[in-house]
């Protein structure tokens, strides 16, 4: 029985299918943190994003989230993060039960340490819809989930898969996402593993 693909044309095949293969970049891998799985790859709106590092967010000892920054393609710099108009996600997965009123201080007071006064005061309007936002959420348990969704119009909060709703205002996602990234992060140890930097 004669080969289907002549023996050369079979060789040429196998060489550019390598080829393509050796470049095609590594996908990031699942990695655990505090016990939990952090997944290397998520879609958000039909694109792709990429684990760009992940860590856990303590709090006078105790272990509040994990936290996991998803991007279009990872970077280690981050002000190209924060200013950035592809889609990037900032996943917080709870480690412990978490009033809502407890979690949107933290947020606030994140955002007040990274942001100027006047820009503050600005977006004073839109820190007050994040605050509305969090208390939908109520009691947040342990093992649920907030995705908060950056793009370049703005950000779209959800939990456990529900969404709360969207703050459409550039200057504000880049504030919250300072939270984390800022000059005065949430927490140094956090914002390097979610920098991925060492």
């Amino acid at each position: 029985m004669r080969d289907l693909i002549p023996r050369g044309r079979a060789a040429a095949l196998s060489l550019i299918l390598a080829a393509s293969l050796a470049a095609a970049p590594a996908l990031a891998a699942d990695v655990e943190v505090a016990g939990v799985r952090v997944p290397g790859q998520m879609s958000e709106g039909g694109h792709a994003l990429e684990l760009n590092g992940a860590g856990l967010r303590t709090k006078f000892v105790v272990k509040v989230y994990v936290a996991a920054l998803y991007a279009s393609a990872r970077s280690q710099d981050a002000k190209a993060l924060i200013d950035s108009d592809e889609p990037r996600r900032m996943r917080l997965q709870l480690l412990r039960d978490v009033d809502s009123k407890s979690l949107d201080a933290a947020l606030q007071e994140g955002l007040r340490d990274n942001t100027d006064k006047q820009e503050h005061a600005a977006l004073q309007q839109h820190a007050n819809r994040l605050s509305a936002l969090m208390a939908e959420i109520g009691s947040a348990r342990e093992g649920d989930v907030i995705d908060l969704d950056f793009d370049a119009r703005g950000v779209t909060i959800t939990d456990n898969g529900k969404q709360r709703g969207r703050i459409d205002d550039p200057a504000f996602a880049r504030a919250l996402l300072r939270v984390w990234l800022g000059d005065n992060p949430a927490q140094s140890s956090l914002k390097k593993a979610l920098l991925g930097t060492p």
